[in-house]
């Protein structure tokens, strides 16, 4: 008897106990259809991803795998938006004296959960388009295209966003976005001149990718600054000086600034001064030069057909004469440069040696004239006294 009676009052309790005009029966019917929906979303986004894990081990598939594998997040929330939906049927959404619309704003909440699902799904599609351009750019010796898709698909990202905000906001909270527009025009006039500089930098980057004038990797001179090209932004480019510091310049500076790019050069060009003494026969000149000919012509195939070295008697200097060597040396690498170098420079001062032909040093000689007071001076305090 106690039984049944507690059994009624809980009955009287779930059918008749009201809360916002619907009994508890009804918002326990609502709280199961949406664990059931969440549930079901849950299975359907496993069994996506399941699927898109099988397909991804097939070359051929990986556009169906990369598509399945969008869908499986925000299929879940479609579900969900779904079953919120359906429990409008056995809800009673009109409150009695009530000024909010709750069947409206009811629908207004399902059709966000959808708009949303299907936005997100558009953003993850993103990932396919940046599968498509990775294969059209590895296609292509310049590295600065590898970057351009990272910028790409953050602008596609971003254009999704706002379209999916925008769309939320007309059709499906209804605002009028023109008015809205139109209301922020002074403070967008004031935002756009807040922004001169972003929007500069932005051409800036459009300008450096059109142009291409170094890729990624590329060794470039601007504005003082000596580095590798790490990375190139929307807003800045990135340089690794040669110190190993961080230096990042507005795209703006780069677009308007004489970049040297170091590392696109074909060649590496020296110009080696050997210095010999006054006292050097002629004979001995010619025989330095001839070594120097014949130490380049040993190394031909580190120069260019088209820039082979020279060796010229180019000058009187003030305590030497003058051998200047100019050599083109390829490939442009830099160590392998300085390591050619150290062997030349070795094999050099061994053959001076061997031949007697002296290096010129900076050497000042004082020639006294006879009678003169100095002559007096050095005459009359004899024994090396100075």
């Amino acid at each position: 008897m106690m039984d049944d009676m507690m059994l009624g009052a809980w009955y009287t309790f779930l059918a008749e106990g009201r809360f916002l005009a619907n009994t508890i029966w009804q918002w326990l019917a609502l709280a199961g259809v949406l664990l059931a929906g969440l549930v079901v979303g849950k299975v359907l986004s496993f069994f996506l991803d399941r699927q898109a894990n099988r397909l991804q081990k097939r070359d051929r598939l990986q556009v169906a795998a990369m598509l399945l594998k969008c869908m499986e997040r925000p299929a879940t929330l479609l579900v969900v938006a779904g079953a919120l939906y359906l429990a409008r049927h056995f809800m009673t959404l009109a409150v009695p004296g009530g000024e909010f619309d709750i069947a409206r704003f009811w629908v207004q909440v399902c059709n966000t959960l959808a708009v949303l699902a299907g936005g997100w799904f558009i953003y993850r599609l993103v990932d396919l388009i940046e599968f498509y351009l990775h294969r059209w750019t590895s296609k292509t010796e310049t590295l600065l295209d590898d970057q351009l898709v990272p910028l790409i698909r953050k602008t596609l990202r971003l254009f999704v966003v706002i379209v999916v905000v925008l769309f939320l906001a007309q059709n499906v909270f209804e605002w009028d976005i023109g008015a809205l527009v139109a209301g922020l025009g002074i403070g967008g006039l004031a935002m756009a001149l807040a922004a001169k500089d972003m929007l500069a930098n932005l051409f800036g980057s459009i300008t450096i990718f059109a142009d291409r004038p170094f890729q990624m990797g590329d060794r470039i001179q601007v504005r003082g600054f000596d580095g590798m090209v790490e990375e190139v932004g929307f807003r800045s480019t990135r340089i690794r000086t040669l110190t190993g510091h961080l230096v990042t310049i507005p795209n703006a500076i780069i677009a308007n600034e004489p970049v040297e790019n170091i590392g696109r050069r074909p060649t590496i060009r020296r110009v080696l001064n050997v210095t010999v003494t006054y006292d050097t026969a002629p004979e001995k000149v010619q025989r330095a030069v001839e070594i120097l000919r014949e130490m380049l012509e040993a190394r031909k195939q580190h120069f260019p057909d088209d820039w082979p070295p020279r060796v010229y008697f180019s000058d009187f200097n003030a305590d030497s004469l003058n051998l200047a060597v100019y050599y083109w040396f390829t490939p442009p690498d830099w160590w392998q440069y300085l390591a050619f170098n150290h062997d030349f420079n070795l094999e050099l001062l061994r053959r001076y040696n061997a031949e007697g032909i002296e290096f010129a040093f900076p050497t000042q000689t004082l020639y006294v004239k006879q009678g003169s007071p100095i002559d007096a001076d050095l005459r009359v305090r004899p024994g090396g006294e100075k």
